[in-house]
């Protein structure tokens, strides 16, 4: 495969990422490097942590996703960044809460409105691109179960572990309409990126608020999702790529993706030792039944194998970008026409990346 890439004259592409937590910021630090335009569509139905506590306490919508993502966004080099990840003692009275949730907490009391802390947020760590609430309105992450049983509260879900039934069905209770915003920057966007975070807890949840699926498929966006580097018990525990990708095509009611980005690099033994004690193991690729999600795989080293197994920011933007501009059949510039002429394929990403599979 051809390496070519983006430098844009007088328009940059824009690139929606959508999902919640570390995954999301791992994307974000990577890609804020280019020339891009970027937003980040969180997740706002976090339950759990210093997140859960504000909400259940004061009634605040959940921060901590929110926060991660201003903070991948925002000047490295700035003190306030550092301050912001801060996290007091469990044992203190503070209860654990880190101190950019507390600062969004009485930007939020100030302003009266959540979108209000979020750009004062935004100025004070003078961020690179835009963070969005996916709703405005409150809601609880629920889950049925196999078994007909449920789950209510996202804590419930993320955390729940061991063998118990798989995961039927998400939802939210009650449901709520999509942030305006949300639609609009999804529709407008050049690049959908879905992930890499959790299915259920992160990427799926931001699918839930009405008119989402709609404004993704309505949207002439490159639809891509970035596939888990390990399983995880209690959600996913046997999850190949194309249960994965399955999962998300679901929620976006049967909506074919352009591409898919699976990692190619091996985990060291001892690290598949320390994850099997966790119940985890690096997610298969299942090449023939993939393809009938998306119309083109990806195959990159995406990894970084210690301390932990995690995406590598770096090289995953240069994936995303060059999903952006191929598909199986070789250059696949941005979408919109309008754009098209204005960009220069001048980026030539280190990283190896290989076509694998689809249409």
């Amino acid at each position: 495969m051809v390496n070519r890439g983006i430098s844009v004259q007088n328009n940059r592409p824009s690139i929606v990422v959508i999902g919640g937590g570390s995954g999301s910021s791992v994307l974000l630090g990577g890609l804020k490097q280019h020339p891009v335009d970027l937003t980040a569509i969180v997740t706002t139905f976090d339950s759990g942590g210093s997140s859960g506590i504000l909400r259940e306490e004061f009634g605040y919508p959940p921060f901590g996703d929110l926060r991660k993502c201003l903070v991948a966004l925002s000047d490295s080099e700035h003190s306030l960044t550092t301050a912001s990840e801060f996290r007091f003692s469990p044992e203190s009275s503070l209860n654990g809460h880190s101190l950019g949730n507390l600062m969004l907490a009485a930007l939020t009391s100030v302003h009266d409105d959540l979108e209000g802390a979020i750009n004062e947020m935004s100025r004070m760590l003078s961020i690179t691109g835009k963070v969005i609430p996916v709703a405005l309105e409150p809601a609880d992450l629920c889950a049925e179960l196999e078994d007909g049983s449920r789950l209510r509260g996202e804590s419930s879900i993320d955390l729940r572990g061991g063998d118990l039934p798989r995961i039927k069905n998400v939802f939210l209770d009650p449901a709520v309409d999509a942030n305006p915003r949300a639609l609009e920057a999804i529709e407008s966007a050049d690049a959908i990126v879905f992930g890499p975070g959790d299915l259920y807890t992160s990427i799926v949840p931001n699918l839930l608020a009405r008119n989402v699926p709609e404004a993704v498929a309505r949207s002439k966006a490159t639809k891509i999702y970035i596939c888990n580097l390990m399983t995880k018990r209690g959600e996913t525990g046997d999850f190949e790529t194309s249960d994965f990708a399955s999962e998300i095509v679901h929620y976006l009611n049967g909506l074919k993706l352009d591409s898919v980005l699976i990692n190619s690099r091996q985990v060291p033994p001892d690290m598949l030792s320390r994850y099997a004690e966790e119940g985890a193991v690096p997610v298969v690729h299942n090449e023939a039944e993939l393809h009938h999600h998306t119309r083109s795989v990806l195959a990159a080293p995406l990894s970084i194998n210690h301390p932990k197994v995690r995406h590598d920011p770096e090289r995953l933007a240069e994936a995303v970008l060059s999903a952006m501009l191929f598909d199986t059949t070789g250059p696949s510039p941005i979408r919109d026409e309008s754009k098209k002429s204005e960009m220069a394929l001048k980026f030539e990403p280190e990283t190896e990346i290989q076509v694998v599979g689809g249409d």
